[in-house]
């Protein structure tokens, strides 16, 4: 009864999908995938359908969960311990030593906490006869958790009354549970989201989830190791303590010193405070040794031999051509069944027996047989369907779909209520991967028919995620960052002031005037020279190969912004997304004069941003470091447009208003090399007498001007105009 309301209400959510996707996109929801050899960040595509699940079937499912993730915690303790295992011949020495996922590096090694698998991404398929079949453990570093969290609020938020009259198990407790066995095995500091960079695939969940569990966003050059221990370095060059990372990035990367001598990415030394036991590392390095394609066939029998249990959940059935006896079954039977590339992830090294054509299956067999460990082959399980919406027509078709569900392992095991359900893009298709371009959706599972949905302290929980661990963290900024918030202050501000005057010459402009535009060109450094005027709005509003755009300046206030969302929150970084969505929608549609006027949009987005920051709970240093980029940015505008000095005492006052809220701190090098270009020009532009302000500002820094090490990456630089970093 409960499920069949449930997915009569759940319809409902078909008529807003547009506005759910909206919502998706202003919060720039985001996956990016690789093809070849290019990187493109896309938004993630969204059904509206939910998955539905019973009370009693996810119970079920949440019994067999928890089993095989203690059982695969059990395994990791002990094969980098005792290895009983393999000496009492359940697992085949060579299974574990010639995994790709195996570091001896670690052996001896027992994480803070006992704990090796914090985070299991668990995959299933449901097949047609309703059972369900666990395809994969994984164990380093499961990505997907946010895009269901994130679209449930949504949900919410689209069609309140919904979720009043559908009785569903509430998912916001994942970033809680996330924080809790962070806590759990934290050592002594604070906690770290490490990741690899803006241009991960997964960063919209890495930048999210450090915001929703108060997690400080760290990339590698912000964390170094001293005498055994990890320390976040701040811009001022103060340490931090750090007693547990959330990696997000693989263990070949993770430290120079101990495994890939190559990678620029990892924390020299990592691995050595690791071992000591100064730090936690979430998931645990090594732990792909047991997520290994291969030793999935010997999950039953972990959980065998480590709990003395019954698996709850089956694999599906599976053959190891490593083994005489299975070998033959998967030669004879190869068009019947799917070949996997143990080595492989992401969709990627899976291919179909019966896709194969003669020569085709001919390669695949003496590939097998000259390197059998590298793959399982495993029967094809007919995946149940589910009702997609075709976004173009409306109408609903079947799609195979599997089911990320997620455990959290701490003092306790959790499994999450929810899940990431993927699907595929084309009928039929049964590859559901992200990375191989299919899309989500939200998994509700179905509360008790007769049971309250949530008790008060669960209710008070969910609302309450983050505890006081924000405020924390949100205090901690590396040069890094403080560079960002300059450069997204300079940026918005060019973005609204060069809008802002580009309207009147462009009403000079209608009016016959052709020339009118020439002097504001002049004063942006742009060239004067254009075939028609058409061709210089083209150029300067919405040329993305033209440093110098105003579209431009939003992609680079965007690329800056997204590493901030810990900070300013996802509630403010969307300002960023809305302006970045409105004028690429705007360079679509021409040169109308209705997508012209579009851009007024972006300068009230300009205008929400700013308001919102300064309303904010955000520590005064990090508004500091934005408003004094916006207003030596303002400063530099105001005196290219030749603008009179009454109009420029306001912009001075706040640099000094927000120069004093540093309280003593240092100021980051890249504010003082824009306040000292700024002086070189203000005489050249007319205007002498206002140096003495801007000295003034910097003579408030006297010998607190930070020096920023030249050989580290920068994150933006300037735009073109006649600005450089000294």
């Amino acid at each position: 009864m409960l499920e069949s309301n449930a997915r009569e209400l759940a319809g409902e959510l078909v008529g807003r999908r547009e506005s759910i996707n909206r919502e998706l996109s202003r919060n720039g929801v985001r996956f990016g995938i690789y093809s070849k050899g290019h990187y493109e960040d896309r938004l993630f595509p969204y059904d509206p359908i939910p998955r539905i699940i019973e009370s009693a079937e996810y119970d079920n499912l949440e019994r067999g969960l928890k089993q095989r993730v203690k059982a695969l915690n059990a395994c990791l303790r002990d094969i980098y311990s005792d290895k009983r295992i393999i000496k009492d011949g359940v697992i085949p020495e060579e299974y574990v030593y010639t995994s790709v996922g195996y570091y001896p590096q670690v052996n001896g090694v027992t994480p803070p906490g006992g704990v090796f698998a914090h985070i299991a991404g668990e995959d299933l398929v449901q097949g047609e006869d309703g059972q369900w079949w666990v395809l994969e453990d994984n164990l380093r570093i499961p990505s997907g958790a946010s895009y269901p969290l994130f679209v449930r609020d949504i949900e919410r938020r689209i069609y309140p009354t919904l979720f009043r009259d559908v009785h569903i198990r509430d998912n916001r407790a994942y970033p809680r549970l996330l924080r809790k066995s962070m806590d759990f095995v934290s050592t002594e500091g604070i906690a770290v989201l490490l990741t690899p960079g803006s241009q991960n695939s997964a960063f919209f969940e890495h930048a999210y989830l450090a915001e929703k569990t108060g997690a400080t966003l760290a990339f590698p050059e912000d964390l170094e190791v001293v005498q055994n221990r990890v320390y976040f370095v701040d811009y001022a060059g103060k340490r931090q303590r750090v007693g547990v990372i959330y990696r997000r990035l693989a263990d070949e990367y993770l430290d120079p010193f101990s495994f890939n001598p190559d990678s620029v990415i990892g924390v020299p030394g990592l691995l050595a405070a690791y071992s000591a036991g100064n730090v936690a590392i979430m998931n645990a390095p090594g732990n792909g040794v047991v997520d290994d394609k291969a030793m999935y066939y010997f999950v039953p029998d972990m959980i065998r031999y480590y709990l003395h249990e019954e698996p709850i959940l089956q694999n599906a059935p599976t053959y190891m051509p490593m083994f005489e006896k299975d070998r033959k079954i998967v030669l004879d039977r190869l068009g019947e069944l799917v070949i996997k590339d143990v080595a492989e992830a992401g969709g990627y090294g899976v291919v179909f027996g019966s896709s194969l054509n003669a020569k085709e299956r001919d390669d695949m067999v003496d590939r097998i047989r000259e390197d059998p460990r590298r793959f399982i082959a495993q029967e094809v399980i007919q995946f149940k369907d589910i009702d997609i919406v075709n976004p173009k027509t409306g109408e609903r078709m079947p799609r195979k779909a599997d089911l990320r569900a997620f455990v959290i392992s701490g003092q306790h095991t959790h499994v999450w209520y929810s899940g990431l359900t993927r699907y595929s893009s084309f009928k039929g298709e049964m590859i559901v991967n992200s990375s191989q371009g299919g899309g989500f959706k939200d998994t509700w599972i179905l509360s008790p028919e007769h049971s309250e949905e949530l008790d008060e302290k669960t209710q008070r929980d969910a609302v309450n995620l983050v505890g006081n661990y924000s405020k924390h963290a949100a205090t901690l900024v590396t040069a890094a960052k403080a560079d960002n918030l300059y450069w997204l202050g300079r940026y918005t501000e060019r973005v609204f002031t060069t809008i802002g005057q580009f309207f009147p010459f462009y009403d000079l402009v209608m009016d016959t005037q052709v020339d009118a535009f020439k002097p504001f060109a002049k004063a942006l450094d742009l060239s004067e020279e254009f075939d028609d005027f058409d061709s210089f709005i083209h150029s300067f509003l919405y040329d993305p190969d033209n440093a110098n755009s105003v579209r431009s300046a939003m992609q680079a206030a965007f690329n800056n912004a997204v590493v901030l969302r810990p900070e300013l929150g996802s509630n403010l970084v969307q300002y960023i997304e809305m302006s970045v969505n409105t004028i690429a929608g705007a360079a679509h549609g021409g040169l109308k004069s209705e997508n012209i006027y579009r851009q007024r949009d972006i300068t009230d987005y300009m205008l929400a941003l700013w308001g919102g920051v300064e309303d904010s709970a955000l520590a005064p240093v990090l508004k500091a470091f934005l408003f004094i980029g916006k207003y030596l940015e303002r400063v530099d505008l105001y005196t290219r447009f030749r603008l009179p000095e009454t109009d420029l005492q306001a912009p001075l006052s706040k640099l000094a208003t927000y120069g004093s809220m540093l309280n003593g701190m240092p100021l980051p090098q890249c504010f003082a090399s824009g306040a000292r270009q700024l002086l070189k020009q203000l005489p050249e532009r007319g205007y002498e007498q206002l140096s003495q302000r801007i000295t003034e500002f910097l003579n408030g820094f006297e010998g607190r001007v930070l020096d920023i090490d030249s050989g580290k990456p920068r994150v933006m630089n300037s735009m073109n105009m006649d600005f450089r970093l000294e």
